[in-house]
């Protein structure tokens, strides 16, 4: 690919692919602040200015001063650190019989329980939501009413509450949500909100994920517990390498 060049300072080429290395190592808030032409202009400004200060700094021989060697020697020590860490946890694998085997001893951590499709009008009295009851009964579609009459925020989705877990809602709403008839506008139901008039798309029962659903969570999950191990294994083995002695009281 053509290289795009933005910027030259003195004989030094600040391209579009540096920024673009730039972007994906900031963490995505401020990436995002940057998505914008305006955004990359400051992101170039930025580029710049660094460029200006590293030939500055090279020029006055800055990498000599006492000061910058040790510095330069506190994150060499701390990046020997990370990577000493890094290299001992890379040899990690995992089996996917391992994956499979944990899945089906932790099947509980899983569990899904009953949940519920639904849409609701919410209004504060309870005869105007009587008055709609019948108008829906007499032929009113339920979207409609919703937009129309209800006081909850869903009602610009025509009151669609979406699929929601039973133990989510608070409990005469989530009863009727689990009692009333599929397909049908049951009475309203008075809770803390108001009161509400419910129409139950879906049910399902409570039941367990399928491990193809899980499968890279469960592989994450072992590898954090692998690391774990591994982690702690490798200190204790360093600590009959390196004695270690602790001064709690000087904690205190």
């Amino acid at each position: 690919m053509e290289k795009i060049v933005l910027a030259k300072v003195g004989d030094k080429e600040l391209t579009k692919d540096d920024m673009i290395a730039i972007m994906r190592n900031l963490p995505q808030q401020d990436a995002q602040n940057f998505s914008s032409f305006e955004g990359r202009k400051v992101l170039l400004d930025e580029m710049v200015a660094g460029e200006l200060f590293y030939k500055r700094a090279v020029e006055k021989s800055f990498d000599q001063e006492d000061k910058f060697l040790e510095i330069m020697e506190e994150t060499k020590r701390a990046m020997l650190q990370r990577y000493a860490v890094q290299k001992s946890l890379d040899a990690i694998t995992i089996e996917p019989s391992e994956v499979e085997a944990y899945y089906e001893a932790h099947k509980n951590n899983f569990a899904e329980g009953p949940k519920a499709k639904a849409k609701h009008i919410l209004m504060t009295d309870e005869a105007d939501i009587m008055e709609v009851k019948n108008e829906i009964d007499s032929g009113m579609d339920f979207e409609e009413a919703a937009k129309k009459y209800s006081t909850c925020p869903s009602k610009e989705r025509g009151g669609d509450l979406g699929t929601f877990e039973r133990g989510r809602m608070v409990p005469e709403f989530e009863e009727a949500a689990f009692t009333q008839k599929i397909g049908l506008v049951g009475d309203p139901v008075k809770t803390q909100f108001g009161y509400h008039l419910l129409l139950v798309e879906e049910r399902t029962e409570a039941s367990v994920k399928a491990f193809e659903e899980v499968e890279n969570q469960v592989r994450q999950e072992l590898i954090g517990r692998k690391q774990t191990e591994i982690y702690r294994s490798e200190i204790e083995a360093l600590k009959e390498i390196y004695p270690v002695e602790i001064n709690e009281d000087g904690l205190k």
